[in-house]
């Protein structure tokens, strides 16, 4: 499951690009790209993945991507056939950093722009501002649209909701490549063969390392265990599973690598604060419910 670059086209009157998708459904496409993005997706439900996050995802989704951090979302197409919507706000980094930092005014930008690295999700309030100010995008100019741009971030900025995603390096492109190669080399690795065997000493490897210096090397790159890192991406995975079918518990347990149930709820218990059976239950009663 390698991620592919995208090219993003800015328009010649503007220095960013906006979009506004229309969909019958949104199709697992696992791609990045040097912008900055702010993605408001609506009359849509399924899986994001938003680098080694994978999260279940409803109306009025606002998430900020940073550059290069790898990215998509999933779903299938709804049954009264209503289109999805997608709104898109793709931005220059050299750009919006340099604004940032070059008026006072915009400094606030500055830590949000780093985090969002992670990834951000913000508050269902603040996608609903970010709704107001996207619709409006729709029929307004170049400069109008900027004026637009620079209150949504506002807005994003002052969300006290807002939580990070993912492990903070997880992104490919250039500063990947010279800062961090090796670590890119087994991520990839890891992301391909999560529900794998996997051993310590086989990605120490692959990198290059004693198995002792990678195992503190990739605590101190991702500010998380390689246990915890692969546990992650497997609970995630066992997300979708329990949202997208009706298999038993035990086997998808045996579908995300996990050697047994009882390891497998523990786990889940651990990262998302209730067994398996008891987050499928809640999604059942919440789709009786709505």
């Amino acid at each position: 499951m390698r991620a592919f670059c995208e090219k993003v086209i800015t328009p010649t009157d503007a220095s960013w690009r906006y979009h506004k998708y229309l969909m019958p459904y949104l199709p697992f496409s696992w791609h990045y790209h040097p912008e900055y993005e702010i993605c408001l997706t609506l009359n849509s439900k399924g899986m994001r993945h938003i680098g080694d996050h994978i999260e279940e995802y409803g109306e009025l989704d606002l998430v900020f991507v940073g550059p290069n951090l790898p990215h998509t979302w999933q779903s299938e197409a709804n049954q009264d056939g209503s289109e999805q919507i997608v709104y898109v706000a793709q931005i220059p980094v050299k750009w919006l950093d340099k604004l940032a930092r070059d008026h006072k005014e915009l400094q606030g930008l500055l830590p949000m722009l780093a985090r969002s690295l992670k990834g951000i999700k913000y508050s269902k309030e603040c996608a609903i501002e970010a709704k107001a100010l996207f619709e409006a995008m729709d029929n307004a100019g170049a400069t109008q649209r900027l004026f637009l741009l620079l209150d949504l971030l506002d807005k994003m900025q002052h969300d006290s909701e807002q939580v990070t995603l993912s492990t903070p390096m997880f992104a490919f492109g250039k500063q990947m490549e010279q800062d961090n190669g090796k670590l890119n080399q087994v991520i990839e690795f890891i992301y391909q063969h999560y529900t794998d065997n996997l051993y310590a000493d086989q990605l120490a490897e692959l990198a290059h390392m004693s198995t002792n210096h990678f195992h503190r090397y990739f605590k101190q790159r991702t500010e998380c265990t390689l246990t915890e890192f692969i546990n992650r991406l497997r609970i995630g995975k066992a997300c979708k599973l329990l949202v997208t079918s009706s298999s038993p518990i035990s086997v998808i347990s045996d579908q995300c690598g996990f050697n047994n149930v009882s390891n497998f709820n523990r786990r889940f218990l651990a990262f998302k604060g209730c067994t398996p059976r008891k987050f499928r239950q809640q999604l059942i009663n919440h789709n009786l419910i709505n």
